[in-house]
């Protein structure tokens, strides 16, 4: 029986210092409040370092939430938003990049996990590129950007407001700033790799 042939992967990790998860939602309709989640991790692999072949699993600890509001914090941790005492984790899972507009922008299509329910979401990706830093570590930056409906995903909670309209929109705007860092090489037997069923949208 011959050996199975191997094939190699680039693996890559957030850079949590030069990374961020931010959020916004409007207030009383009229203005924005932002948020961002401090605790998050990925596993990230790409052939060579071609990111239209990425297999992208993230996670996110979901009690990490932080608005600069104590008590709005612990309200969004309770069942009425994120209930972290039953759903510690928000997941992000994604093997398709598409084009996108000009400038080489590209369209990144995944799942994203909530509370327990899954959907299809889209973001926009733009690459800022591929560098070594002073020591030598192979980085690459991106800028995220898309729109969700937290009604989707069992996030119902509002109030009305006595001028009209709801406290709290629906339309939740997301914006992350990922930096990677390149932790180098990983083999796999060609038919794993084939396995993975890599999409790209053309």
């Amino acid at each position: 029986m011959e050996p199975a042939e191997i094939t190699t992967r680039t693996k890559w990790s957030i850079d949590p210092v030069h990374s961020e998860i931010e959020f916004k939602v409007r207030h009383l309709m009229i203005a924005y409040v932002k948020g961002v989640f401090t605790s998050f991790n990925a596993n990230i692999f790409t052939t060579g370092n071609d990111f239209t072949t990425a297999d992208i699993n993230v996670w996110i600890d979901a009690s990490s939430i932080n608005t600069g509001d104590d008590k709005r914090d612990e309200h969004l941790r309770s069942a009425d938003f994120f209930d972290v005492k039953n759903h510690k984790q928000i997941g992000f899972a994604s093997k398709t990049i598409g084009n996108g507009g000009k400038n080489g922008d590209r369209e990144l299509y995944g799942e994203l996990t909530m509370k327990g329910v899954t959907h299809n979401i889209r973001l926009d990706v733009q690459f800022g590129g591929i560098i070594r830093d002073p020591w030598g570590n192979e980085k690459a930056g991106f800028t995220l950007t898309g729109k969700i409906n937290r009604n989707d995903w069992g996030l119902i909670w509002n109030t009305a407001i006595e001028a009209g309209g709801l406290m709290v929109s629906e339309e939740v705007i997301i914006n992350c700033e990922v930096e990677l860092t390149n932790v180098g090489p990983e083999e796999l037997p060609l038919e794993a790799e084939l396995s993975l069923n890599h999409k790209s949208i053309q």
